[in-house]
């Protein structure tokens, strides 16, 4: 594995030691270092193999920013931007948030007892000027992260041969999966916190922080 850096979630929600926010993390002392350990690992990877950083940031910017969460956009954002090429790619990557930018969750489930819960809604695809920039393969890959933020529902083989036609190996796809699954828990983990640190009244027990991170879960 790379580099260590401190903990980004504590970096994030301004976490002193001893605070209340502190106290509370702590008392997941393993899961908390996990957390740190598996961002250190999809972002300061030894070898990033078939994912370069200058991808995973991008992705990681553009999930971030489909969730709505601006602390861990702006952080990826702006590690995109320390980058060869990253400050023009940011550029693109805001371009499609605000383009990719919806309720979800949505699609159709398989024809059986749940069609009814059907729900339509967008489709995204890069828009053509913002292709032509990104490439077949960083495009496939938003359009596919979208699709497992928005429409999880719609996953399937098609969906990955769309990905593997694109030019991402099986490797590669993995990794593209491992960093959208990262950034939803990285996402209800800062909304829950951040619940918990604004509820003055709230208890710091095990319970109640695993009920705030479920409410600050956004689709």
């Amino acid at each position: 594995m790379g580099a260590q850096h401190a903990d980004l979630i504590d970096q994030l929600l301004s976490v002193t030691a001893g605070s209340r926010l502190d106290q509370i993390r702590r008392h997941r002392e393993i899961a908390r270092d996990n957390v740190q350990k598996a961002y250190d690992a999809l972002f300061s990877p030894q070898d990033a193999g078939a994912v370069s950083l200058l991808e995973r940031f991008a992705i990681a910017g553009f999930v971030a920013g489909l969730h709505g969460q601006l602390g861990l956009t702006d952080h990826y954002i702006h590690r995109l931007t320390l980058l060869e090429g990253g400050p023009a790619l940011a550029v693109i990557v805001g371009t499609e948030t605000e383009r990719g930018a919806v309720q979800g969750p949505y699609g159709d489930y398989p024809a059986g007892p749940l069609t009814p819960e059907n729900k339509p809604g967008l489709h995204y695809t890069a828009a053509p000027d913002s292709r032509q920039f990104l490439g077949a393969k960083l495009s496939a890959a938003f359009e596919h992260a979208h699709l497992l933020v928005f429409r999880p529902r719609d996953a399937s083989r098609q969906a990955l041969q769309t990905l593997l036609d694109a030019g991402w190996s099986n490797d590669g796809i993995v990794t593209l999966s491992q960093l959208v699954a990262y950034l939803a828990f990285q996402v209800r983990l800062v909304e829950g916190l951040t619940a918990l640190a604004a509820s003055a009244s709230q208890t710091t027990t095990e319970a109640t922080f695993s009920q705030a991170l479920a409410a600050g879960a956004n689709s």
